[in-house]
């Protein structure tokens, strides 16, 4: 029997792998979607709306420990409990809700690493043969491929290690931008316009951090780490790392995109405009690490919105993850497919995104009230029932979620006019 201590290696691959969840969800919210919302609510209203990204980052830390918690105790994913308790109509209805959530967000997403990529060659490259549409084939050709043959885990990494570059390089522009910017903090919190799609805006930040298809995988990702009681207060320390990553992550991009893009009062209407906000930390190079920074952020979180349609199917039907089933094969082709639309049809991907992320909140509220309700059920949950301090919570997420409902409609109206 080895007896030798754990080398450093090891204690560090333990500590990786128990905080598996934390890094999806960062993974997956800190993404293409969530520097695009965040720039463009720089660019447009400095930080004027970071009290969306604080609340929702705030009230989905209560989601994400009250999910894991009735995963734990029932032994049963989220939308087979809701099926179970509540009946197959309005369970399909959620899961159609996270699907056209997960559609539309793939189709922006190509939509902008496209773009970006397609600036990035015509900028530092002589190569004139290739186009958006070409580079999107390119990109979902691969994605495909690592899916079919089942060798993505490397790829994943690595498109981290790409993220995790830009959300630096964003931490030090946020530095840099508070130092050099020779505004004081006021300044950064103007007073917000009347219109300009402020409310699809505040939709878009509050659906990329409360994203309910993040919300949906976590009880799986806990079912599938087959965490236990004992593992709660693991499971709240993975839920409260993951909501301060993003959170400061997040604002990061903001404070960055304000002091770049608002305080010269630049626009943000084409995906290419988002390379300006690590201007100052970047120089020259902004352009490339933007570059690399979008398409690992875009590719990294379109693998695990291939996966999420057929998760969620096997959630529903309590059946095994199988990804090898034709199905669920037939399945991630034709969503990995859809993300061709904007390269080929043209569309604006950067507010096509952003209303991607905005269509959250039109579900958040039905699954909050499911939560509540289920997680108060004696014969559910025995003697593991939310105490009076997380009722009450989880009561004031849900007043949010309706409050980011009714400001999502308004904000779907006003761009439609």
């Amino acid at each position: 029997m080895d007896t030798s201590p754990p080398t450093f290696a090891s204690k560090l691959k333990k500590k990786i792998k128990d905080f598996g969840p934390a890094f999806f969800i960062i993974g997956y919210v800190v993404g293409t979607g969530s520097v695009t919302s965040m720039v463009v609510s720089g660019a447009k209203f400095g930080l004027s709306l970071s009290w969306a990204l604080l609340l929702s980052c705030f009230f989905t830390y209560f989601l994400l420990i009250s999910i894991s918690k009735l995963t734990i105790v029932t032994g049963d994913t989220l939308m087979f409990l809701f099926k179970k308790n509540f009946g197959k109509p309005i369970t399909l209805f959620i899961i159609t809700a996270l699907v056209v959530s997960i559609i539309s967000s793939v189709i922006g997403v190509m939509g902008v690493v496209a773009e970006v990529s397609m600036e990035w060659i015509a900028v530092k490259t002589s190569i004139s043969f290739l186009n958006k549409p070409a580079i999107a084939a390119l990109f979902t050709a691969l994605l495909i491929g690592l899916f079919w043959t089942g060798k993505h885990e490397n790829f994943i990494k690595a498109m981290s290690v790409m993220v995790g570059f830009m959300a630096l390089a964003f931490v030090f522009t946020s530095f840099m931008v508070i130092k050099e910017s020779g505004k004081s903090i006021v300044d950064f919190f103007p007073e917000l316009p009347i219109g300009d799609n402020t409310g699809l805006i505040i939709a878009g930040i509050v659906g990329t951090t409360m994203a309910g298809v993040c919300l949906a995988s976590r009880s799986i990702l806990v079912h599938e780490e087959k965490w236990g009681l004992n593992d709660l207060k693991k499971e709240n320390k993975d839920a409260l790392s993951a909501m301060v990553m993003t959170f400061l992550i997040s604002l990061a991009i903001m404070i960055s995109a304000t002091g770049t893009l608002y305080f010269k009062g630049t626009p943000v209407d084409d995906a290419t405009d988002l390379m300006a906000a690590l201007g100052p930390w970047a120089g020259d190079f902004a352009l490339t690490l933007f570059t690399l920074g979008i398409i690992g952020a875009g590719l990294s979180s379109i693998f695990p919105n291939l996966l999420l349609f057929p998760w969620l199917i096997a959630d529903y039907s309590n059946t095994p993850r199988n990804m090898k089933r034709p199905l669920f094969k037939g399945i991630v082709v034709l969503v990995a497919l859809t993300g061709l639309i904007v390269p080929f049809l043209g569309g604006k991907p950067v507010w096509i995104l952003i209303a991607s992320q905005a269509l959250s909140p039109f579900v958040m509220p039905l699954i909050t009230l499911f939560l509540i309700i289920l997680l108060n059920k004696s014969q559910l949950m025995t003697s593991h029932l939310p105490k009076l301090g997380m009722n009450l919570a989880l009561g004031a997420t849900f007043i949010f979620n309706c409050y980011m409902l009714y400001v999502a409609l308004v904000g779907f109206i006003d761009f439609v006019h």
